[in-house]
């Protein structure tokens, strides 16, 4: 299977994985007032399913080191197998509920608040699972990218009153599903020999292998989640199955898109962890907030005509989400 071999590489994939995942909510953009996010999300969520297969059979299956998918598969341990599952199904909840509030809040709100929560606890907490880099650099970035949320916040606030609309669902969606999302990495990252790609631990899984289980987690559980989405929406009238059917193909290749972009993003961000290690390779990946906050300033002008006030606010996010970023990077090296 394809192994990365320096810091370098790793860092590069990592950057992937941001514009992937900064970059995947732009389908729902292209859609929205055309077609529910509810509906959108089932093909979202199959090109997830379809992506991790493809990888697991091409790359993951492929050259003289580690071991291929089929037989990585079937000696992994129950235990491991679960771990990465129930990530897939901790992910597709936060993941539901983000999507919620892109198409509430719309992009520029729902990444930096959703995400960037997301990237304060999951950078904490896979740093205690492999202490990696330099514990000072890595948390002063943690803490700049928080002060970059809290401006967010603050922008959509004001944007909100400027406004005279209630902005409080977006903000308390995004919240929720951020604090869901900083679980599931830890799960499939438990589940693989991070230490060594090349000869794992028996009974643990290589990223391609945790990568197929943990979409097969996001698949089963998204019968339940997005069933009760549709029939008791956030907005709008309930959905049935047979609307889903009423949609063109075109539709449904937007909605495969989105879900192929994200999967090519963490399917790398996963091969990037056995070198960068999990807080790393997650804490970059998540600087996906501030790919989707350019999405949603620059081209889909989500805070068009608004005042000097809030214009200061982004441009002091933009600058501590990037100053934030390049120490986590930089404590990776260290």
């Amino acid at each position: 299977m394809f192994i990365v071999e320096s810091y370098a590489v790793a860092v590069f994939f990592c950057i992937i994985t941001m514009l992937c995942w900064g970059s995947w909510a732009n389908t729902q953009k292209l859609v929205h007032g055309k077609w529910r996010f509810e509906l959108f999300y089932w093909d979202y969520v199959i090109g997830i399913f379809l992506v991790s297969l493809l990888g697991a059979f091409t790359l993951g299956s492929y050259g003289e080191q580690g071991r291929s998918f089929v037989p990585d598969l079937l000696q992994a341990t129950s235990s491991n197998i679960g771990s990465a599952f129930i990530g897939g199904i901790v992910f597709n909840l936060a993941n539901i509920l983000l999507t919620a509030a892109i198409a509430i809040a719309g992009m520029s709100v729902a990444f930096p608040v959703g995400i960037g929560i997301a990237l304060v606890w999951g950078v904490l907490m896979n740093y205690f699972l492999v202490a990696r880099g330099n514990p000072m650099l890595l948390f002063i970035g943690v803490l700049l990218v928080t002060v970059a949320i809290i401006l967010n916040a603050m922008a959509y606030r004001a944007a909100a009153a400027q406004k005279k609309k209630a902005g409080a669902k977006g903000i308390i969606l995004s919240v929720i599903a951020g604090v869901l999302m900083s679980f599931f990495y830890r799960f499939i990252a438990v589940a693989m020999d991070l230490n060594n790609f090349v000869d794992p631990e028996p009974g643990k899984m290589t990223p391609y292998t945790a990568f197929v289980i943990f979409a097969g987690g996001i698949l089963v559980s998204n019968i339940l989640f997005n069933t009760v989405m549709m029939k008791r929406p956030l907005e709008g009238e309930r959905l049935s199955y047979a609307d889903y059917f009423k949609g063109g193909w075109q539709v449904h290749a937007v909605g495969l898109l989105g879900g192929a972009i994200w999967a090519i993003g963490n399917l790398f961000n996963l091969i990037a962890a056995g070198k960068a290690g999990p807080a790393i390779s997650y804490g970059l990946g998540q600087g996906a907030t501030l790919v989707a906050a350019i999405w949603g300033v620059w081209v889909w002008k989500e805070f068009k005509n608004s005042s000097s006030y809030i214009t200061r606010l982004l441009a002091g996010m933009f600058v501590c989400f990037v100053i934030g970023l390049a120490l986590i990077i930089i404590s990776g090296g260290s």
